[in-house]
């Protein structure tokens, strides 16, 4: 099984452990974390998608990236450790990760020498990805969470590469291939989420 920056989750979770009690006790909900991630995902991305030819407003994408990477643990916190799960949460847990991903990788499709169709077929895969791990409990088998190049990998892929381009440090035509390589990687996540998916499926009588 590929490796992920998703297997640091625990670690993550103790860190902000107070944090959540915290808001758990002023009545802070999983759903309102959950919306709030989404919603400023969407106005960070739409921000620097018009404002890309810029390049600086980039270097909102690894802050944000990171503040949403704790969001969601928050809400998964709130909803498991303080009994807030809900069949709405679920929904809107997978897709706001999906909305919020297309939000926030898009504004590289105005970047040379990626381009929309490359940056296009990264987000599809992704949301692909997700669905893919998502189905999992359809056949008995848990949410699927198999890297490599999930949901915090490619955070930190694209964390990382909004912060190189927001130093407005040089592009090569060579770069053009991080898009591919990127997709590539999340079509091996998806074979995996998959298999591992079948393999821990719960057989039917």
């Amino acid at each position: 099984m590929a490796v992920t920056i998703y297997d640091l989750k625990p670690r993550f979770q103790a860190l902000l452990r107070p944090l959540v009690g915290r808001l758990a006790a002023v009545g802070v909900t999983a759903n309102q974390v959950t919306l709030l991630a989404a919603a400023g995902s969407v106005a960070v991305g739409g921000y620097v998608w018009f404002v890309a030819e810029a390049r600086w407003p980039f270097i909102l994408l690894p802050v944000w990236l990171f503040v949403r990477m704790a969001m969601n643990a928050i809400d998964g916190m709130l909803a498991q450790d303080f009994g807030q799960r809900s069949a709405l949460g679920a929904y809107l847990n997978e897709l706001s990760d999906v909305i919020s991903d297309a939000a926030l990788y898009l504004p590289f499709a105005r970047v040379e020498p990626f381009g929309p169709y490359s940056v296009g077929a990264v987000i599809v895969l992704a949301g692909i990805s997700e669905m893919a791990g998502a189905l999992g409990p359809m056949v008995g088998a848990p949410r699927r969470y198999d890297g490599p190049m999930g949901k915090s990998d490619r955070a930190f892929v694209f964390g990382a590469l909004g912060l190189y381009v927001g130093l407005d440090a040089p592009l090569t035509a060579a770069a053009f291939w991080l898009m591919p390589a990127v997709a590539l990687l999340i079509s091996w996540n998806i074979v995996n989420r998959v298999r591992q998916g079948i393999a821990h499926a719960v057989p039917h009588p």
